[in-house]
């Protein structure tokens, strides 16, 4: 899968594994830059506790509610430094709009914003 073939969809799901190896499938916003994938989120959710003991993840488009629409696709997530994350947050909220906000704001107990970016194999 070329990233810019899904930068029109809204959700991608997003498979991250647990110590044991167990696969935790997240219905996650996104922006491509670079052939790379964006995603933003909070530097105290599982996912990425998940993503700093494991890189390895999955992805497939999917509904707002995490249905898989698409196909699975495998990759690698890197976690960005602050600069990269900030260039991330205004794509996310550019494409997303008030939505974006309201996420913000209400995920604000889960920590710093924190981005990361994945590379399809």
């Amino acid at each position: 899968m070329n990233p810019k073939d899904i930068q029109s969809e809204k959700c991608i799901s997003l498979e991250t594994y647990r110590k044991n190896e167990q696969p935790v499938r997240t219905p996650v916003w996104f922006v491509i830059k670079d052939d790379l994938i964006l995603v933003v989120t909070r530097d105290q959710t599982g996912k990425v506790k998940r993503l700093r003991n494991n890189q390895n993840v999955r992805i497939a488009t999917c509904t707002f509610k995490g249905s898989i629409t698409g196909e699975w696709d495998s990759g690698t997530a890197t976690i960005l430094d602050e600069e990269r994350t900030k260039e991330a947050v205004k794509m996310r909220d550019k494409k997303y709009g008030f939505m974006a906000k309201i996420a913000k704001f209400l995920s604000k107990s889960k920590g710093e914003l924190l981005a990361f970016s994945i590379k399809l194999n």
